[in-house]
C-alpha cells in the first residue's frame, strides 16, 4: 500500500452540529475572505496572530477578509509560549471589546500553535463562546493543535492546564506558509507526524521513513501528503471520541512526559516537539522495560529523530522532579498516571498501572 494525497484536500471532521471542514490547498491565503464567508455572515472580525507572523501574512489576510466585507481588526502579540497565559487572555478581551465583537463575530487565529490554543481560548470564554476559526501557518498546527477542539493557556505549574474542548468552525491549512518557516519549527512538526504513524499507521510511519529528505526539502507533494495523512488519523480519532473519554488519549503519545519536561524549563528550553521526542523515547523504553514493544520499536523512532537532528534524552532535569511533575498533569486520574506505550509500529496502548520505579530507572538511564 502507497499514500498518496488525493485531488480532495477537503477532511470533514463529523461532530454533529460542531462539524467542520479541514481544507488543505497551497496558496489559499488570499481566498480566506470568500472561504470563511461560506460558514460565517460577513460581520466584525478580529484577526489574532503574532507579530512574525503578521509581517508575513496579516495583510493578505485582512485584505481577503475586507474584501468579503468583514469589519477586521488584527491584533498581534509577542511570539512564544510564554504568551499562553491568562493575563494575555485579559488583554486579548479588551480588544474585543475595543471592536465591539458580538456572538456572531468570529476570532481568527493565525498562526502557529501558541496562537491557535489562545485565540481558541479567548473565542471560547468570551460571551460564553464566539465562532473561531483556525488558519494554522506552522506544520505543527496544521496537523495538530488547530484540529480537534483543544484550547487552553498554560499554568506555572503545567502546560494546557486551563481550558476546555471547542470545535472551530473551520480549518484552513494553506502549505505555502511552510517556506517561511524556520527549519526547528518544521522539524517541530514533524514529530507529530511521526506520532500519527507510531498511534495508528505503521504503512504512514514507512512513508514518513523513505520520503523524509523530501519532506525536509519542503517537496509540495511531500508535504500534501503528510499533512493530509495526518489531519486525517487525528479527525478520525477525534469523531470517536471528542472529549477525550478514552481513544483519544492515544494521541498524547509523548506528551506526558514532554509536558513535564517543558513545565520543568518554564517553557524556554525546549520546542513543543522537541520535548515530545523525547517523551515518545521514554515512553517507548518504558515499553520494554514492561515487555511490552520489541527493541526495533525504539530504533526506528530513534533513527528518524537523529536524522531530524533532536535530543533523545534530558540530561539536566531530576527524574525525581519529573515523576513528581507527571502526577500533576490532567492526564492522571484518581491519582493514577496514565501513560500512552507502543506496542510495535503503529499501535499504542492506554497503561495505568505502570510504577514511579520503572519510569525513574528509565528516565535516569
Amino acid at each position: 500500500m502507497a499514500y498518496k494525497i488525493t485531488k480532495v484536500k477537503n477532511i470533514f471532521v463529523n461532530l454533529g452540529k460542531d462539524s467542520y471542514h479541514i481544507i488543505i490547498d497551497k496558496g489559499i491565503l488570499n481566498q480566506v475572505g470568500t472561504l470563511i464567508s461560506k460558514v460565517i455572515s460577513p460581520s466584525k472580525a478580529v484577526v489574532i496572530t503574532d507579530k512574525t507572523v503578521a509581517q508575513l501574512y496579516g495583510n493578505t489576510v485582512l485584505n481577503s477578509l475586507s474584501e468579503c466585507d468583514f469589519e477586521v481588526k488584527l491584533v498581534s502579540i509577542e511570539p512564544g509560549e510564554d504568551q499562553k497565559t491568562i493575563t494575555k487572555a485579559e488583554e486579548l478581551y479588551e480588544a474585543l471589546f475595543d471592536h465591539k465583537m458580538d456572538r456572531k463575530s468570529p476570532i481568527i487565529a493565525l498562526g502557529g500553535g501558541v496562537i491557535g490554543d489562545l485565540a481558541g481560548f479567548v473565542a471560547s470564554t468570551f460571551m460564553r463562546g464566539i465562532p473561531l476559526v483556525q488558519i494554522p501557518t506552522t506544520l505543527l498546527a496544521q496537523v495538530d493543535s488547530s484540529i480537534g477542539g483543544k484550547v487552553a493557556v498554560n499554568h506555572t505549574r503545567g502546560k494546557n492546564m486551563i481550558g476546555c474542548f471547542y470545535q472551530p468552525k473551520a480549518v484552513f491549512i494553506d502549505t505555502a506558509t511552510l517556506q517561511t518557516l524556520q527549519r526547528a519549527e518544521l522539524i517541530a512538526g514533524m514529530v507529530e507526524v511521526i506520532k500519527y504513524g507510531m498511534i495508528k499507521d505503521a504503512v504512514f510511519f514507512e512513508y514518513i521513513e523513505k520520503h523524509l529528505s523530501e519532506i525536509l526539502e519542503l517537496d509540495d507533494v511531500a508535504l500534501e501528503n503528510i499533512i493530509y495523512n495526518s489531519c486525517k488519523i487525528k479527525a478520525h480519532v477525534v469523531e470517536l471520541d471528542e472529549k477525550e473519554v478514552g481513544l483519544r488519549a492515544i494521541l498524547n503519545y509523548g506528551h506526558t512526559i514532554g509536558h513535564a519536561l517543558e513545565a520543568l524549563t518554564l517553557y524556554k528550553k525546549y520546542r513543543h516537539g522537541d520535548a515530545v521526542a523525547m517523551g515518545m523515547i521514554y515512553a517507548s523504553k518504558i515499553a520494554m522495560e514492561l515487555k511490552l514493544a520489541e527493541e526495533i520499536v525504539l530504533k526506528r523512532q530513534e533513527s528518524l529523530f537523529r536524522k531530524l537532528g533532536l535530543n533523545l534524552k534530558d540530561n539536566e532535569l531530576n527524574p525525581n522532579d519529573i515523576v513528581r511533575v507527571l502526577y500533576q498533569d490532567k492526564k492522571t486520574v484518581r491519582g493514577k498516571l496514565r501513560l500512552v506505550l507502543p506496542t510495535r509500529i503503529g499501535e499504542v496502548i492506554i497503561a495505568d498501572k505502570t510504577s514511579d520505579k520503572v519510569i525513574q530507572d528509565v528516565l535516569s538511564s
